[in-house]
């Protein structure tokens, strides 16, 4: 069974940087894209960044791109998500999740938080 687990959030300053972390399990994660939403209060969730099963192509939002680096870690069975210079509007739960573009709710993660602000 599927089982993704979002770490490293928390509360950073504007024009700081996070490291979030997602552990997964239940499936061979070399065999799948995986990528970030985000869903801030109030708003729709956000795809932001997904890379392809073996690391060799990515793609980012307009929001995060320029700024952030998704990697991935098959042997570790581990995602990551780097994003620097944040932004309160960078304010949201993080979730990572199986698959492409639009994965399905179902198969993402329970999210880590992260807070911007002074």
């Amino acid at each position: 069974q599927l089982r993704l687990v979002e770490s490293g959030g928390g509360l950073v300053q504007p024009g700081g940087s996070l490291r979030l972390s997602c552990a997964a399990s239940g499936f061979n994660l070399s065999l799948y894209a995986v990528g970030w939403f985000r869903q801030a209060p109030g708003r729709e969730a956000e795809q932001i960044a997904i890379i392809g099963p073996d690391g060799g192509s990515t793609w980012y939002s307009r929001s995060v791109i320029g700024r952030s680096t998704i990697a991935r870690e098959n042997a570790k069975n581990t995602l990551y998500l780097q994003i620097n210079s944040l932004k309160p509007d960078d304010t949201a739960h993080y979730y990572c999740a199986r698959g492409g573009k639009g994965a399905s709710r179902e198969d993402w993660g329970q999210g880590t938080q992260v807070i911007v602000s002074s």
